[in-house]
């Protein structure tokens, strides 16, 4: 189990370094598969910190352009959020019957009984598709499903090809912001963001492995094998663990290097979250109170601004 924490490391390291740190932990505890939660924690911590200063030593790319891609990928992957369980479904042949996620007709297919108003496709797919395409650092083919995710949501036109999913009811994401397709905000900025990234020398985008694909499968395993679908407390709570766990690796990132790329997806997704409970406050889940909410989403971005000045101001003192 000790090898799993090498995962927190980047490659150079673990190579270099990997046998030495598991022979330090075996011999430091002896008999034991998994060292103690602080030692667990401080691992995980370093390995952030390695990873974030071999990003900011590969000068291939400016910050704000990994900034914009992060961006991206946190607003592609906000976007999949809601519709984990319905893609699954679709891709197995399922029919989740009354454990549909809860958007007017949705979970029906050709293939499924249900009512007669059928869907051809889940409109998981497009933010799906945009996933892959930013982790393999091909924006051009993220561009056009961004694209189709804005006339997704500003049109009732493609009924029979997505029905009304993500239009009727709302979107978790997070904190208790609703989403819809129709909020054209999320799709729009993700767009822009892909439009960027295009026309900037894509190829010197990074290239990130398919298995980070690994945690989406898995959640959509989850969601759709137990039919957690995004509104429910269980759902809430997960999501919730992952965006703090989220933040906390920025700002250790951010702490260790100073560099401001981890500001950029954090002002993004911010941005997104906050402009939906203002427009729709009736449409707020009161998972927490609206005050709390709005501070929890706010107070990351001068905490990372102010954490990354004062570790330039040290580098500088030094």
């Amino acid at each position: 189990m000790n090898r799993l924490l090498l995962a927190a490391y980047p490659e150079p390291y673990r190579s270099r370094q990997g046998e030495e740190l598991l022979a330090c932990l075996a011999e430091a505890y002896p008999g034991r598969s998994w060292p103690p939660p602080r030692e667990v924690a401080a691992l995980v911590r370093a390995g952030v910190q390695a990873r974030a200063r071999a990003i900011v030593d590969n000068t291939t790319r400016p910050w704000w352009l990994d900034g914009i891609h992060l961006a991206a990928l946190a607003l592609a992957a906000l976007a999949l959020v809601p519709y984990l369980q319905d893609v699954w479904h679709w891709a197995l042949h399922i029919d989740p019957g009354q454990n549909a996620i809860a958007f007017h007709f949705s979970g029906w297919y050709p293939w499924a009984g249900g009512p007669t108003r059928i869907r051809l496709l889940p409109y998981g797919l497009l933010p799906l598709g945009c996933l892959i395409a930013l982790l393999r650092g091909r924006p051009w083919i993220a561009l056009p499903a961004a694209a189709a995710m804005i006339w997704a949501g500003a049109t009732s036109h493609g009924r029979t090809l997505f029905g009304d999913e993500g239009k009727a009811g709302l979107g978790y994401y997070g904190l208790g912001t609703p989403i819809t397709a129709r909020d054209l905000v999320l799709s729009g900025t993700l767009c822009a963001a892909c439009a960027v990234l295009t026309a900037c020398r894509p190829s010197r985008l990074r290239r990130r492995s398919y298995r980070w694909l690994v945690p989406v499968v898995l959640a959509m395993y989850v969601a759709g094998g137990l039919h957690i679908i995004s509104v429910s407390p269980t759902f809430q709570r997960g999501l919730f663990a992952l965006e703090v766990a989220a933040l906390i690796a920025a700002w250790v990132a951010t702490a260790s290097t100073g560099d401001y790329r981890w500001l950029i997806p954090v002002a993004a997704v911010a941005f997104i979250r906050t402009q939906a409970i203002v427009i729709q406050p009736q449409g707020f889940m009161q998972s927490l109170p609206d005050l709390v909410v709005l501070v929890l989403l706010i107070a990351p971005l001068p905490v990372l601004a102010i954490t990354a000045q004062r570790r330039q101001g040290q580098a500088l003192a030094e």
